[in-house]
This record gives C-alpha cells, sequence and structure tokens, in this order.
C-alpha cells in the first residue's frame, strides 16, 4: 500500500513539471517565471544599484568615459566617433533593448510572431507588409551605407546594440522578454532604418485619401473643398503672412480627363485602415531672436506631441567627441542626438502635416494578380509571398503585388468593396531611397546656419519643419521634406492608376520648400499649422491644426525681454484660444429658455470660465461636450449615408463659418421637414451634452482631468497596465500645453544661446525601461507640474561635480 502514494506523488510531480515548464497560450512557463533565479524577480532593481563598470571590447579605437549623473542621464566622452555611437549602441540597448526591438517587430509586421495569433495582430501585420514598411527600410539601408559616414556610423552603432545583447542571460532578460517568453535576435542596420520607417508612418501617414473617396456618392469636389478649406481664415503660417515666393519652378499639368473619371465618378469606395497613426501627432516649437530676449542672445523651445508611454520614446544623453559635443534626447533605435543642441547651435522639430501618400487602383488581367494593365498594355507586378509567423508556430501567408506605384494595400482579400481584379496601390514619399540618418549626424556637427541648412537637405520623409537658433545671433525654420508637385485637387481621392496620367509628375525643388530667416517680427514658430499663407504657388493639402499656432503667435507677437522662465510658462499655457473664440458664438446663440434644469447649471459654470483647461475645472469638460454634441447634430445627417468611419470636417472650420454665416447650409437637418436655425441646434445641443454630463457628475469624473483621462500607457497597453501611470494634467490637442488621453509633450526642451548655453529639459518617463527600476518613470511628476530639469551640459572639466554618480569605463580589450 506504501507504492500507491508514491505513485501518486510522482504523477503529479511530474504533472506539476509539466504543466509550470511549458507555455499554456499567451501565458509564459510559469516556474521559468517565476524563478528567484531567472524570472520576473531579477528584474528588480536596489535602489542603491550601482551602474559603475569597466568594460572591454575587441572593436573599440580607444579608451572612452561615461559619466551617469543623479537623473541616469550618460554623458559620453570618447576619443572616437566611432566609439562614442559603440557606447550609444550599448547604452540603449542595456536601457532601452526590448522598446527597441519591439518597435521594429512593429514596423516590419511581425506582432504577432511574438505576441500570438490573435487576428488582430496577424491584420496589424499584414497591414504593415502590404504598406511596403521593409521594402522602404530597404532602400533607406542602401542609401545610408552609400555613405561611408552614415554607415560607419551605424554599423558601429549597431555593434554596440550586439556586444550588450551578448552579455545577456536568461536571468537578466529585460521583463518583457520573460513575460512574452522569447529572447531578442541580433541587431543590424536594417533595424535602424526600420525604425525610422515606422517614426514615417506615424508622422506621415493620417491621410484621408480613403475617406473622402467615400464621401463621393454624398459631396462633390466643390463641396468638399468647401468643407475643408486650403487655407482657413484664422490661420496664423509658419512662415510670415505677405512673404513673397518665388514662381513654382514645377508645373504639374492636370490629366485631360480628370473631370470626368476623377473629380465627378461617384464610386463611393470605402476601405479602412487597420492601424492609422493619431491625427494629433503634431508638436510646437519656437525660436526668438535675441531682439525679442532679455539678454540678448537668442532662445529656441520644442516640445514634441506623440503618443506617451513606458519606457519613453525618448532617451537623454550627452555625446562629445574630438567632432561632436552634443545634448538633448535620442531615439533607442537610431544613433545621434535627435532633438537638442551642440556648442553652436540649438534646433527643433514639429511635424509638417503635409500629405505624401497618394492611392491608385489597379487593374489585374486576372485572379493570380500577376499582370495589370498600364499605359493600355498588361505588364508584370512583383508577386512578394509574405509569411507572418504566429507565436503558436503557425503562418499565415499574404501575397503582396508591387506596382509600378507601389505595394498594393487593398484587394479582393481585404476587403468585399473590390473585385477579384482590382487593387488599391500606395505611392509613398517614404518608400523612395532616402537618408535620414544623415541628417542628424550632420546637425550634431552643425556651427551655423549654412551648416543647419545643408544637414536637413537630406531629409525627406516624414516631413518636419525644422526649427533653428546659432550663437551668432541668426533664427531660422526650414519645412523640409520631399514634396509632389500636385496639381490642384490630385490626392484628394484614390485615382486612377491605368496610366501614367496620374503619376506625380515631379517634386517641388528644395529651394522652394517653405522657409524663413531672421524675419522681421524677431520670432518664428510652428504648431503643425499649414507652412504658408494662399499666395503660395502650390497646392499643398495636409491635416493641418491651427489654433496652436495662433496661440504661439499671438503669445510670442506682444512678447519683450523674453527670458527662459516666459518659455517654460508658454510651454505649459492651458489657455484655449480656440474656445475663447468659440464660446461668445454660443452664448449669443442658445436660447435659455429652452434649456433644461441641468443645462442651465452647467451653461451658468460656462459663463464664469476663463478658458484655461486646467486639470481640476468642470467648465471644459462641459465645454467640449457641448461642441462635440454641435458638431454632431449639424454633421451627422449629411454624412450618415455612409460608414461610420467618415470624418467630419475640423472643428476650427465648423467654427469659422458659423461665426461668419448664421444661416450655414448645413445647420439644417435634412431629415426633417422642420427648419433647424443656429440657436435651435446650439440649445439642443446643451440639452444633448447635459445628459452625458450628468452621467459624468454621477460618477464623479467631470473634472477635466478625470474626463479625459490622461494616462502614460507600457507599449503592450492593457497587458501592463501596472506598469502605466494616470497623471493630473490639463491642456487639449489645440491648447499649447497639448496633453489629450495619452498623447502630449514627449519632451520638453528649451535652449537659451547665450555666452554659455543654459539649457532645460524633461520628458514624462524615465531613463531606465525596466519597471523594477526607480529610474522607470523618475521624470513623470515633474513634468506633471509643469517644472524642469536644468541640463548637465557637461565638459571633461566637470569629473569631480557632485550631480555625477556612477563611472562607466570603455576600453580595447586586451
Amino acid at each position: 500500500m506504501r507504492i500507491l502514494p508514491f505513485v501518486v506523488s510522482a504523477l503529479i510531480t511530474l504533472l506539476l513539471i509539466l504543466l509550470l515548464n511549458n507555455k499554456w497560450g499567451s501565458v509564459p512557463p510559469v516556474a521559468r517565471f517565476l524563478s528567484p533565479q531567472q524570472g520576473f524577480w531579477q528584474n528588480a532593481e536596489a535602489v542603491d544599484h550601482d551602474f559603475t563598470e569597466d568594460l572591454q571590447f575587441e572593436s573599440l579605437k580607444g579608451s572612452s568615459d561615461v559619466y551617469l549623473d543623479e537623473r541616469l542621464v550618460p554623458h559620453i566622452f570618447a576619443e572616437h566617433d566611432e566609439d562614442a555611437y559603440f557606447i550609444q549602441g550599448y547604452l540603449h540597448a542595456k536601457f532601452r533593448l526590448w522598446q527597441m526591438e519591439f518597435q521594429t517587430l512593429a514596423a516590419a509586421g511581425r506582432i504577432s510572431e511574438k505576441m500570438g495569433n490573435d487576428p488582430r495582430y496577424v491584420a496589424f501585420d499584414k497591414e504593415q507588409r502590404r504598406s511596403g514598411m521593409v521594402w522602404a527600410a530597404e532602400n533607406a539601408l542602401i542609401e545610408i551605407e552609400k555613405d561611408p559616414e552614415t554607415k560607419a556610423s551605424c554599423d558601429a552603432y549597431t555593434a554596440g546594440i550586439n556586444a550588450y545583447i551578448n552579455t545577456l542571460t536568461i536571468n537578466n532578460l529585460p521583463f518583457e522578454y520573460k513575460l512574452l517568453d522569447y529572447e531578442p535576435e541580433a541587431w543590424s542596420n536594417l533595424k535602424i532604418a526600420l525604425f525610422l520607417k515606422q517614426m514615417s508612418k506615424t508622422l506621415s501617414g493620417n491621410d484621408d485619401d480613403l475617406e473622402n473617396t467615400a464621401t463621393k456618392n454624398g459631396f462633390s469636389f466643390k463641396e468638399l473643398m468647401y468643407l475643408n478649406p486650403q487655407v482657413p481664415d484664422s490661420l496664423q503660417p509658419i512662415i510670415p503672412s505677405g512673404t513673397l515666393f518665388a514662381t513654382a519652378g514645377i508645373l504639374p499639368q492636370k490629366p485631360a480627363d480628370a473631370e470626368s473619371v476623377y473629380f465627378n465618378e461617384t464610386d463611393s469606395l470605402q476601405l479602412t485602415q487597420v492601424s492609422k497613426p493619431d491625427p494629433n501627432n503634431g508638436s510646437n516649437n519656437w525660436v526668438v531672436a535675441g531682439s525679442k530676449t532679455k539678454t540678448g542672445a537668442p532662445i529656441l523651445a520644442n516640445d514634441p506631441h506623440l503618443e506617451l508611454s513606458f519606457p519613453s520614446i525618448w532617451y537623454e544623453m550627452q555625446i562629445t567627441t574630438p567632432n561632436i559635443n552634443a545634448y538633448g534626447v535620442s531615439f533607442p533605435g537610431s544613433p545621434n542626438i535627435i532633438v537638442g543642441f551642440n556648442d553652436s547651435i540649438a534646433w527643433g522639430v514639429t511635424n509638417s502635416q503635409r500629405d505624401v501618400r497618394d492611392y491608385y487602383k489597379v487593374e489585374f488581367k486576372d485572379e493570380t494578380q500577376m499582370m495589370y494593365r498600364f499605359n493600355e498594355q498588361w505588364v508584370p507586378t512583383q508577386l512578394v509571398v509574405e509569411e507572418i509567423k504566429t507565436k503558436n508556430g503557425s503562418s499565415v501567408f499574404d501575397t503582396v503585388p508591387y506596382t509600378i506605384f507601389g505595394p498594393v494595400m487593398f484587394d479582393h482579400r481585404h476587403s468585399d468593396k473590390l473585385k477579384f481584379y482590382e487593387g488599391i496601390a500606395l505611392r509613398w514619399t517614404a518608400h523612395d531611397p532616402s537618408n535620414e540618418a544623415r541628417t542628424f549626424y550632420d546637425l550634431n556637427r552643425a556651427k551655423n546656419y549654412s551648416d543647419y541648412e545643408n544637414a536637413i537637405q537630406s531629409f525627406t520623409c516624414p516631413a518636419q519643419n525644422f526649427v533653428f537658433a546659432s550663437k551668432s545671433g541668426d533664427i531660422a525654420i526650414w519645412q523640409q521634406g520631399r514634396f509632389p508637385a500636385r496639381w490642384y485637387g490630385q490626392g484628394t481621392y484614390i485615382m486612377p492608376g491605368s496610366d501614367s496620367s496620374y503619376m506625380w509628375q515631379g517634386f517641388i525643388p528644395q529651394v522652394e520648400n517653405p522657409h524663413a530667416i531672421n524675419p522681421e517680427q524677431g520670432f518664428l514658430q510652428s504648431a503643425n499649422q499649414r507652412p504658408v499663407d494662399s499666395a503660395y504657388p502650390y497646392f499643398i493639402p495636409g491635416n493641418y491644426i491651427v489654433p496652436r499656432g495662433v496661440s504661439i503667435h499671438q503669445k510670442l507677437s506682444v512678447m519683450q525681454q523674453v527670458t527662459v522662465e516666459d518659455m517654460m510658462k508658454l510651454q505649459n499655457d492651458y489657455h484655449s484660444v480656440f474656445a475663447a473664440s468659440v464660446i461668445p458664438l454660443l452664448l449669443k446663440n442658445v436660447q435659455e429658455k429652452d434649456l433644461e434644469p441641468d443645462a442651465q447649471r452647467y451653461l451658468a459654470i460656462i459663463k464664469q470660465w476663463d478658458f484655461n483647461t486646467v486639470p481640476g475645472a468642470t467648465a471644459p469638460t462641459i465645454y467640449q461636450s457641448w461642441f462635440d454634441s454641435l458638431e454632431s447634430l449639424i454633421w451627422t445627417d449629411e454624412f450618415n449615408y455612409a460608414s461610420s468611419e467618415l470624418k467630419f470636417p475640423d472643428e476650427q472650420t465648423l467654427f469659422e463659418y458659423l461665426v461668419s454665416d448664421s444661416a450655414f447650409r448645413y445647420i439644417d437637418d435634412i431629415n426633417t421637414t422642420e427648419i433647424e436655425t443656429l440657436p435651435l441646434m446650439i440649445t439642443r445641443a446643451l440639452n444633448k451634452a447635459s445628459k452625458i454630463l450628468k452621467t459624468k457628475e454621477e460618477k464623479g469624473i467631470m473634472e477635466w482631468t478625470k474626463h479625459k483621462n490622461p494616462t502614460i500607457y507600457h507599449l503592450l497597453r492593457t497587458a501592463l497596465m501596472p506598469f502605466s501611470q494616470q497623471v493630473a494634467v490639463g491642456g487639449w490637442s489645440n491648447v499649447i500645453n497639448a496633453t489629450t488621453t495619452s498623447h502630449g509633450p514627449s519632451w520638453r526642451m528649451i535652449v537659451h544661446l547665450d555666452h554659455e548655453t543654459e539649457a532645460y529639459g524633461v520628458y514624462p518617463g524615465g531613463q531606465h525601461g525596466n519597471p523594477g527600476s526607480r529610474f522607470y518613470n523618475s521624470f513623470v511628476d515633474t513634468w506633471a507640474m509643469g517644472k524642469y530639469y536644468t541640463l548637465f551640459f557637461m565638459k571633461k572639466l566637470d569629473v569631480g561635480d557632485d550631480r555625477i554618480k556612477w563611472k562607466m569605463n570603455f576600453n580595447p580589450a586586451v
């Protein structure tokens, strides 16, 4: 009888070993994950962890020192540029490896391989592949490696990453690898290019061509342009109004049949992207000349607006060699300082919002998709078989035809709206060979305006507004990118792809890109608005944002004796210039006698509002709900014939039409016999909003910060909510402090180019990607309070400074 308990115990033990050492669905092997020796416990970092190290690597040319300050910001001092890039790669990997690899996996359409065979992951991966992301990266890599200097910097950076990866064991893998149960693969220069192309998608992938095409059976081209005006009345352009522009260097010709087969063709094909970038991906930057500052030296400010995440998209550092002394933030996954300053200049970026993607409808000869009609003949496609591996070991195959335009992004397998012989191909400037790495390589070394102007010319996509200041006193801005020269209306809809007549006919000459240097007004600013007034000789559609540019222009216009503190206050400004314009219109037209009791109570709060979107106020919540309801009442009847994916005209357009024309024809609800007026609709909107607001009030989420719930999420989003963080901040997308639900100022920087550079910065995250480190989110509270860190622009003589806490020595292997 004694044998029976033994057998049962042995079987239970074997069963537990089987259960705990194997994956079950998305659950990693529990025994290994919980193991004190190998599991997530090993990622807990002591508060007094010592980052001091002595390291030796064969590929290093000389000795280098890295001084880590009290915020874990590294200050690299290297004898050779290649060693500095090796160390940058090593540090990026040491503190952000999982993040940088995961982002490049996403760029390449390989999420399913690590996350599982969820249909959502597979659909995302298919779209990335059909967008030509890897193809674009391969084209860029050819250009990067043609250039001896960018090749050398990328080779060294990649070697540094791999040097760190080679030190890893199972027990010290970053936490996310253990959770998802996979290990890092070797880094390559292609991954650098993939990361840069993912940024291209994030910042230039928000075109409206598909949405516009879906409106064709309801709105004519003339009506669509009316609802999406090229030059809003309120516009304060990036390049000062009244600037004289040269005659267009290229004059694209509209096809003879454009009216019949393009503008007036009513095929309202409805196609939807799986993953479309946030339309609020933008930024603020400005520069004030010495003529307006207290010290007589320029001050430059920049706050890029991106998705707020843990780990942060940015990694702060300083790189010093005999040829470089640059400080700022870098992208884990790419060499150089991306936004920052050096001994002589400072630079920053905002997104141009320009449309550089178009779609073409092609006709295949048959279901094989091996041939398509072009210029009255059948020409071969290039068929690329994409294998999407999934975590469970299975694969999904997708054959992507490539055409003269680019990859076919949609066909009958992805939409029942397309026939078997139809496809929609994507033309995108990000597909073209380019070397954006060269731009930052040169900016890090730039000494003056001429160097800056030369540096940015290699930057093609995603187009950016590069703001500049130098210690010699120059200030400037260029909207830099490679922009197709379009005839009026080109690219508004999906275009015919049967011949070459609708193809891009060339690009706007680089010298004609919008730019300004040392303007009479004494400042320059960009906030994702249209860059130029109506005098610019090209058709330049885009997803522009008006209000922030108006706010910044108004503030800077009246400022004198400007200080760094003034710039800090401006970056954190919560005032809504848009709400300040809209509220008088609402109050003038609301019919108070027809308001329900709750609506009357909310109206009283609005009447007392100072238009500041501060965290604890309820008025911003009331206002936004009221205006959202008004938009819905005015537009839904005209747009309800199609899918819910259709995009309403932006709020600035609606306001400008309502304030200029109280009989604006879209006010009337076409589904009723009654003739609705503006006062009636504004009153209805508040009554409608009051029901929503009452529910929020009962739930205790009426305060603005509770209403919008600003949260910094881990990159795995809801899968790692314990490693996310809510922040009690105000602001909105059309406010200078443009913080929304999970999006906002990802890096605030102010640089005062006095005799001794004075710089300040902060980002909502921390230097370490490890959730078990005290440096994981150590900057968040400072950022949320609108405060800054003094940026320690270290000199070698500062080695004894109290701010330095650890030192890493890098030497050639003996």
